[in-house]
């Protein structure tokens, strides 16, 4: 790709042009939410954030929002991403962000962080178990049990069982794994510590449920061997029948997307 910047007319066709052009001749990578790579989220200092909406969709600036901050595998892969704003997302080993607007024109506030402290931002520090209730658990819609653990952190793994390219291969994802890596016409094997989720999308087909409930019973035994303080348990889970267990091991976890029509 050619970038162009502020050149006139005089310039065109001349030898200069072309050796300005071919010193910004520049590689596009495109990239897709949280599946950016290391030398992208590097730019950004563990201050990546990410907010929910669409483009030319109106805010509704009075709700409040919430903020989930996480770490997948490497520094480099820490995302504050935009939750639903339910008490129940909270989990004791985590960071929030909890935004609760005033109902007034002056667009004025308060912003709770919940286990971190922000030094760019004019908040309120709490710690868990001493949340206000006039602002934090009524901006956040009511008091919910919660996790309190993360424990699954330390064993997530994500693998891809696929045939596409003319044999069965199992294939494991790298620890920043996010919910669009779930490939529809594949299976996907999660592994959390306790359970393996044997994750089945829509278009799969038989053929590859077959092996891969095969590789599924490979892994569990070799992991029986190799960690036998943890022995693990198969589950098979059909897409949009996803249990909390399973939707925890991925940030920020929300409504499948629908593809375009």
């Amino acid at each position: 790709m050619a970038v162009l910047f502020g050149l006139c007319d005089c310039w065109c066709g001349s030898p200069v042009l072309t050796a300005v052009l071919t010193l910004f001749v520049l590689k596009v990578v495109r990239m897709t939410q949280q599946q950016e790579n290391l030398k992208f989220l590097s730019h950004f200092k563990r201050k990546f954030i990410i907010h929910k909406g669409k483009r030319k969709q109106k805010e509704d600036s009075v709700q409040p929002s919430l903020y989930h901050i996480r770490t997948n595998g490497s520094a480099l892969c820490t995302r504050t991403i935009q939750i639903a704003t339910d008490s129940s997302n909270l989990n004791s080993e985590f960071c929030f962000i909890l935004k609760v607007p005033f109902e007034s024109t002056d667009n004025q506030g308060i912003v709770y962080t919940w286990g971190v402290e922000l030094d760019f931002f004019s908040c309120q520090v709490i710690n868990e178990g001493e949340e206000p209730e006039n602002f934090f658990w009524v901006g956040i819609g009511s008091q919910k049990p919660y996790d309190e653990d993360a424990e699954y952190m330390k064993y997530a793994r994500l693998f891809r069982c696929s045939n596409e390219k003319g044999y069965f291969s199992v294939s494991e994802k790298c620890s920043d794994f996010c919910q669009d890596d779930l490939a529809d016409d594949d299976i996907m094997l999660l592994d959390n510590g306790k359970e393996v989720y044997m994750w089945v999308g829509t278009q799969t087909s038989q053929v590859e449920i077959k092996l891969s409930l095969k590789a599924c019973q490979v892994y569990i035994q070799h992991m029986r061997s190799k960690d036998t303080e943890h022995p693990r348990k198969l589950r098979l889970v059909r897409k949009g029948n996803e249990p909390h267990c399973f939707t925890r091991c991925f940030h920020a976890w929300s409504a499948f997307k629908k593809p375009p029509a």
